[in-house]
């Protein structure tokens, strides 16, 4: 009975926290990731108030959090543009691989840590936080602009790599021979494209079996259905992200609209859990001694993000402006970084790489938000001020995007209360 007491207080505790934060990020017109991120580490080992009989409940609502911001973001796009948006982004995720891996490897080999460690450390400097790009894209109310098509296909081709990339860190951490480490990898690479397969070519008769028009009976098999579908992914090495995402890009129609207004307040809840429940495994102490190295390799891989987003959404014709956003966006590490470089803490091959990559994650998952939101308006100001004519073309170029995303939005709406009616 005391043991459920503390539970209900701790957590209730946290939950109110976490309101208050999320009002005042909202008075002062400001994404609260950061703010529930510092929460986390007061709540922490070493922190102010560190917690007991919650902090299981809480790491599975984090797991639950990951899962539907993903699962939101799939709900956004339908599976045609899932791979129409993968033909023609591949290139951009190769250049992501080359500009974001490489750093993180070169760090590990500077420091003296061994190949090993480099495969591990490019793994955590390469993958974007989907979950934190998630939250950022909803609170700034991007989901619709045009280059957010070009930042999605970015974060699934991250995510689809993640069934390649995990199984062969995970063989080498492991030391198994090449035979082994090739069966993991066949079988991971056979579930992705089963999943993916089954999402494209039978996404409309998974919609039919799951619509309904009970909102209740809509939001237990849907949410049970991704949950289902993400655990599977996982127990198959597969991504738990990659498969919700999956799952929410094969309903279209009125059962995504119906499911999208159903699931965003429990989206928002366990989102801000996640965020709390990374904070909470930062003790405060292990960052100081490595600040320097991790903040020298954040600066670094922010600008390398930004350059990739950039080129990705220049090459898809997005406006000077959208090219920025989309930089900008992309710079958040998070959930894959800390699952890489927990798998290498457990080995044992490097002490000081968890320590490292926990700053380096924490600085970027603060940064990131930032650089959503202030990365396109301080590059226009910067090249106004150098070239006048060049600002004015490019104002003109987002005027003209701006009208045909309002015209398509009008024409969406347009199409849904002729329906309706």
């Amino acid at each position: 009975m005391h043991s459920s007491a503390l539970f209900l207080i701790e957590f209730g505790a946290v939950l109110l926290g976490l309101g208050l934060l999320g009002r005042l990020a909202g008075r002062l017109r400001f994404s609260p990731i950061p703010l529930y991120l510092l929460a986390g580490l007061a709540f922490g080992e070493g922190g102010l108030l560190p917690l007991g009989a919650s902090e299981e409940f809480v790491a599975t609502g984090a797991e639950i959090g990951v899962i539907l911001l993903l699962l939101m973001l799939g709900l956004e796009y339908t599976a045609s543009d899932l791979v129409s948006n993968l033909k023609t982004q591949y290139p951009a995720g190769l250049v992501d691989a080359a500009l974001n891996a490489l750093p993180g490897a070169a760090m590990a080999l500077l420091l003296g840590w061994g190949p090993v460690a480099a495969v591990v450390l490019a793994g955590v400097t390469w993958i974007s936080s989907s979950g934190v790009i998630a939250k950022v894209l909803g609170d700034l109310g991007r989901l619709g602009n045009r280059e957010t098509p070009v930042i999605l296909s970015i974060l699934v081709l991250e995510d689809l790599a993640m069934a390649v990339y995990l199984p062969i860190i995970t063989a080498l951490l492991a030391g198994v021979s090449v035979a082994a480490g090739s069966v993991t990898l066949a079988i991971a690479l056979g579930v992705a494209g089963l999943v993916l397969f089954l999402a494209v070519r039978y996404g409309r008769v998974i919609s039919r079996f799951v619509s309904s028009d009970d909102p209740e009976k809509l939001l237990l098999v849907v949410l049970g259905l991704t949950l289902l579908v993400a655990g599977l992914a996982q127990q198959l090495q597969v991504s738990a992200a990659v498969g919700a995402f999956l799952v929410g890009i094969a309903l279209s129609g009125e059962v995504a609209e119906g499911a999208h207004n159903l699931l965003s307040p429990l989206r928002d809840l366990f989102a801000a859990v996640f965020f709390v429940f990374f904070g909470l495994h930062t003790d405060p102490a292990s960052i100081p001694p490595v600040l320097l190295p991790a903040l020298a390799l954040a600066v670094v891989t922010a600008c390398t993000k930004i350059a990739t987003g950039y080129w990705a959404a220049k090459r898809a014709g997005i406006s000077v402006k959208g090219r920025w956003r989309a930089g900008g966006t992309l710079v958040a590490r998070g959930e894959f970084s800390i699952v890489i470089a927990g798998l290498a803490v457990t080995a044992g091959i490097e002490p000081s790489l968890g320590p490292l990559a926990t700053a380096y994650v924490l600085i970027l998952v603060i940064l990131g938000p930032l650089t959503a939101r202030y990365t396109q308006p301080l590059a226009m100001r910067l090249t106004a001020r150098r070239r006048p004519a060049a600002a004015a073309r490019a104002e003109a170029a987002d005027a003209a995007d701006a009208a045909v995303a309002a015209r398509t939005a009008e024409g969406a709406r347009e199409a849904v209360d002729q329906h309706r009616r």
